[in-house]
């Protein structure tokens, strides 16, 4: 069985999220808020809590994975600052969010988790965004 094949994704992160594809290493998520435009890497690697549970490949693939959904989220939704974080206060399992900030956004100057309320796409603006960003990291 390879790692791959043994890797399952967090119930919440799947709940809370609309998949778009798989990059090498990571699920590619869009976090399904309105409120932000903001994708979710997992690594597709079993028992990952911790950046430093990958082995040096894997921090350079997920590294390179982080710029290649930065970039796409920035060509595809107009933004003034990126953020990029991993947490897993809430979620243990290595994810690391890419979120597209704008002056002005429902958060202001805070960090996005529980400024507001989540505000899930309506089915047209999912489907709009969602498919820009698969063409834009290339998940066709």
């Amino acid at each position: 069985m390879t790692d791959a094949a043994a890797w399952t994704l967090d119930p919440r992160l799947e709940a809370d999220s609309i998949p778009l594809g798989d990059l090498p290493l990571s699920r590619v998520l869009l976090m399904n808020d309105a409120n932000y435009p903001w994708l979710i890497l997992v690594p597709r690697r079993p028992n990952l809590v911790e950046l430093i549970d990958l082995d040096d490949s894997g921090q350079a693939t997920l590294m390179i994975e982080i710029a290649r959904a930065a970039r796409a989220l920035k060509e595809t939704a107009a933004c003034d600052k990126l953020n990029v974080a991993s947490l897993g206060n809430t979620v243990r399992q290595l994810h690391v969010h890419v979120i597209a900030r704008r002056n002005g956004d429902p958060a202001g100057a805070a960090p996005v988790w529980g400024a507001v309320a989540a505000r899930p796409y309506p089915a047209a603006e999912r489907e709009r965004l969602g498919g820009a960003l698969r063409d834009a990291l290339g998940l066709g």
